[in-house]
């Protein structure tokens, strides 16, 4: 057994009293009240749902383990000559509340190693589907086909106890995550550069080999193992993350449960956001002239799109009250490496001319820049230009979260998910409308 594996054994023995206490002691305490407003608002803000992999701090941002960005990015184990850390130790970390050594790290490395040959009918899947099939529906049909291979389903049926479920939705999870790479960069490699493949270097991480089969030098190796952590995990709430831990909730394995996360990742509320804000950015700049404007000029642009019914994408967030970490950890990373980059000016400039615009217009209730404001530039610049593929890196990242959660959500014996619902003549009543 990894080491990863024996300290997750051992933080699971550890949380299942807390768990089983609150059920039993306090099942009954109220911890909030809901509104009319949030039974018909898509439950936005309930408290219904429990995780300990991150929690969204409205002023801090997302907390992984109950640390910020930075303490994250600091603590974690760097890849020897790069900037950013591991993946892999941040998988750690979520799945164990600790940062690892550089020992684990490694160890954690050479695993994935040995789990990530794609088994050759996925290949044939792909190949299969015609070449115009968006690619997130490639990624998703990958991961559904390879549900053969479950561990879990295959131990459900044999019949194993749920104190022990865990092990095998574990096992699933760390051959999902360590064939990812393999396999979105086989969908790019397919779709958008001549069907052309390269294979996987055994001296390179999870970041740097998905940057080397995607055909991009460094830094884009550093980019996308900042860009996998950051867009890692979002609390429960979102669709992605709800989606699959409500499919796991009834003891779905992790394939058919990653597979329905990233069906809801791929909707255009949610993973879309950020192909939405480059095309608006270029839309903006190819209309002002073709060159960098001036603060003048974005104000008034700016103006223009909310006058006219719109909003600035990018900007706001359903629970952030300050500016996204997430964001700020892509722009220092930008103003370090390509400071002269036009789109990437147009991003600077927006940050510091539209939150005053939001304030005075006065309907934002946070006017300040999410993630989506700045990822698909950074993408865009290291040559990763096709729109549909963005979502297909979010799901990576995304999928490191979610794995973790339903791990932990067979650990702990979690039910399946069943809210009850209510009629709009019920809703009538309770709000005394005659």
């Amino acid at each position: 057994m990894s080491s990863l594996k024996k300290k997750l054994q051992v933080k699971i023995e550890e949380h299942r009293p807390r768990t089983t206490r609150l059920l039993k002691e306090y099942g009954s305490k109220v911890i909030d009240e809901i509104t009319i407003k949030q039974v018909i608002g898509g439950m936005r803000g309930m408290k219904s749902l429990v995780t300990d992999i991150s929690y969204l701090d409205p002023i801090e941002g997302i907390r992984f383990r109950g640390h910020t960005i930075p303490e994250t990015l600091k603590a974690l184990p760097k890849v020897p000559g790069k900037e950013m850390p591991y993946v892999e130790g941040h998988i750690f970390l979520l799945l164990t509340g600790d940062f690892p050594t550089d020992k684990e790290v490694l160890e954690i490395s050479e695993e994935f190693k040995e789990r990530r040959e794609v088994p050759l009918y996925v290949w044939d899947v792909l190949r299969n589907m015609p070449r115009d099939t968006h690619p997130m529906t490639m990624f998703s049909t990958a991961v559904l086909a390879m549900q053969r291979e479950s561990l879990f389903a295959k131990a459900y049926r044999e019949g194993i106890s749920k104190y022990d479920m865990w092990d095998p939705m574990y096992e699933d999870s760390m051959n999902i995550l360590a064939r990812l790479p393999m396999i979105a960069a086989y969908i790019y490699r397919m779709k958008y550069r001549s069907d052309t493949h390269i294979p996987p270097d055994n001296e390179l991480d999870f970041g740097g080999n998905f940057a080397h089969m995607m055909g991009i030098d460094p830094p884009y190796d550093d980019v996308m193992r900042l860009y996998f952590i950051l867009h890692s995990d979002h609390e429960s709430g979102n669709v992605s993350a709800h989606t699959t831990h409500l499919v796991a909730s009834a003891l779905s394995d992790a394939y058919y449960s990653l597979s329905a996360g990233l069906n809801g990742l791929a909707g255009p509320l949610h993973g879309l956001a950020n192909q939405e804000v480059l095309r608006w950015i270029q839309k903006l700049f190819a209309e002002l002239g073709g060159k960098v404007p001036t603060k003048e000029e974005l104000k008034k642009y700016c103006w223009d799109t909310l006058s006219s019914g719109q909003v600035i994408p990018g900007y706001g967030h359903a629970v952030l009250r300050a500016t996204d970490p997430r964001y700020m950890a892509q722009r220092e990373f930008c103003l370090k490496h390509f400071p002269d980059d036009e789109l990437f000016q147009v991003v600077s400039l927006l940050y510091e001319v539209v939150p005053d615009i939001l304030k005075e217009h006065g309907k934002a209730k946070n006017p300040w820049p999410n993630v989506d404001a700045h990822s698909g530039v950074v993408q865009w610049h290291y040559g990763v230009r096709e729109y549909d593929f963005y979502t297909v890196l979010f799901g990576i990242g995304r999928a490191i979260g979610v794995l973790s959660n339903i791990i932990w959500d067979r650990a702990l014996g979690y039910p399946i998910e069943r809210p009850k619902s209510v009629t709009t003549d019920m809703l009538e009543k309770d709000a005394e409308i005659k």
